[in-house]
């Protein structure tokens, strides 16, 4: 099996030595915006009737890349950092306070074009929801639209997503990877389409989300394999319906979208709760507590999924109003999961396994062979080179986990990859990451983060302090 590549891609990789925690981690982490949730609103601000505001949205490349994707189509993004935007730009039902006590984050206004405007070429990077989302609206533009990315996103499917949009009516040069351009036009008659999204679930969410602006709607239907993180489609059902889009998905993988207006809405992005993962998991691995602030109750993000998946590791899991709480209890249970509804926890999820009592299987992860890496062979890979055997499945890993010793570990460019090894290293002295750069992806100031919460839990009752040697 072919082992991936570390890092080629990278003109700058930045080697970090991961610190290792000197006593268990007990901190009070804050978390930014969620990627999945600031993308499809900046999209859907950008098809709506009118502005819309988005409070406390993402700062990091790969929604940076989504608004300069936006503003080459023709969309006026204004942002305001905390404290300029002007009472009146507030909805009354979100007073200034209560924008505060949303993180006090900078704020956006979306002004959506009359019509998409073509002739531009978008950099998508490595971001699957620029590459996937946005080839959609250059459909609806006056003109072509060209997509390139990094030289590592040439690999990423898009067959799923372009040869739909042939079937709409767009013209598109090359409809299996980038680079590509999409050649549109601004009313698409719309109708049905059959996708195969077994690659990737953001396919169904790029054609819902301008389902409504074809002029007969759309209707979408799945056929292949299972799809995985159905939790993703049905944030975007959940986001359209919020808007006023009619959406009906009470058929197992058919969607139908009725054609209208998106209607202008003022959004406050919760955390990224896949992001909070790897400060949560600290706690369970090195029997401490850590608080992410502003969790939701009730949410559409797949990262949720993180509090029965620590559960089930052994770790004790609450929801109170300060946030969500994750204590570890010293000692990690073996584990057995389908990932298939949150397969971007999966790099974290295998570090814990590296460290549990015995083997653990993961499945319903053949997919993330696909995603910014190859992450099941690079898992393999680097968990191998720490001592740790593992062996791929058809569609996911089996850990034995054994006593781990200090070693490279290579990210591979992945922003995942990077947060466990980050998290291994709390507890395995000597481990250095080739590149933590790459979480600049989603968390630009992941390892700054990482370094607090440690500095925090040395802050801690000095009976806690003494070095950990959990080594499974």
């Amino acid at each position: 099996m072919p082992v991936p590549q570390p890092n080629p891609h990278l003109s700058n990789p930045q080697p970090w030595s991961a610190p290792v925690a000197p006593a268990p981690i007990r901190a009070t982490v804050p978390i930014p915006g969620s990627k999945s949730q600031t993308n499809r609103a900046l999209v859907l601000a950008a098809l709506a009737d009118g502005p819309s505001m988005i409070t406390a949205g993402l700062e990091a490349r790969d929604t940076e890349l989504m608004r300069t994707a936006l503003r080459t189509l023709g969309v006026r993004i204004e942002e305001s950092q905390p404290g300029e935007i002007q009472p009146g730009e507030i909805q009354p039902e979100q007073t200034q306070s209560e924008q505060t006590q949303s993180g006090g984050e900078a704020v956006w206004r979306v002004t959506p074009p009359e019509m998409f405007a073509g002739g531009g070429t978008i950099d998508c990077g490595l971001a699957g929801t620029v590459m996937r989302f946005v080839p959609a609206l250059a459909a609806l533009a006056d003109g072509p639209v060209t997509f390139d990315g990094d030289e590592q996103a040439y690999d990423r499917p898009m067959a799923g997503i372009l040869e739909p949009l042939t079937v709409l009516g767009a013209a598109v040069d090359n409809t299996s990877r980038l680079p590509f351009t999409v050649t549109g036009q601004p009313e698409l008659t719309g109708g049905v389409v059959e996708v195969d999204a077994s690659a990737s679930s953001q396919f169904v969410s790029a054609l819902l989300l301008i389902g409504s602006r074809l002029t007969e709607g759309i209707q979408i239907h799945h056929s292949g394999d299972p799809i995985p993180s159905h939790p993703h489609i049905a944030m975007t059902v959940a986001m359209l319906r919020e808007r006023g889009v009619q959406v009906d998905d009470n058929t197992p993988h058919r969607w139908s979208v009725t054609p209208g207006p998106i209607k202008t809405l003022d959004v406050v992005i919760e955390p990224d709760l896949s992001n909070a993962a790897p400060f949560l998991a600290a706690a369970a691995i090195t029997g401490g507590t850590v608080t992410i602030p502003r969790w939701p109750a009730e949410t559409h993000q797949p990262g949720d999924l993180i509090r029965g998946i620590l559960e089930t590791f052994g770790a004790e899991v609450a929801l109170i109003d300060a946030g969500l709480v994750v204590t570890g209890t010293d000692y990690l249970h073996d584990v057995d999961l389908d990932l298939a509804d949150a397969s971007e926890l999966t790099p974290v999820v295998a570090a814990i396994a590296a460290l549990a009592e015995h083997t653990s299987h993961l499945h319903g992860i053949a997919h993330i062979r696909g995603h910014e890496t190859d992450r099941l062979a690079a898992l393999e890979t680097e968990l191998n080179r720490l001592g740790c055997h593992v062996t791929q499945t058809h569609d996911g890993l089996t850990i034995h986990s054994r006593l781990l010793h200090d070693s490279e570990w290579r990210t591979y460019a992945d922003h995942r990859m990077a947060q466990a090894g980050a998290l291994l290293g709390l507890v395995i002295e000597g481990i250095t990451l080739d590149d933590i750069s790459c979480t600049a992806k989603t968390m630009p100031g992941f390892a700054d983060l990482w370094q607090q919460m440690i500095d925090d839990s040395e802050l801690q009752d000095p009976a806690d302090q003494h070095t950990l040697d959990r080594q499974a």
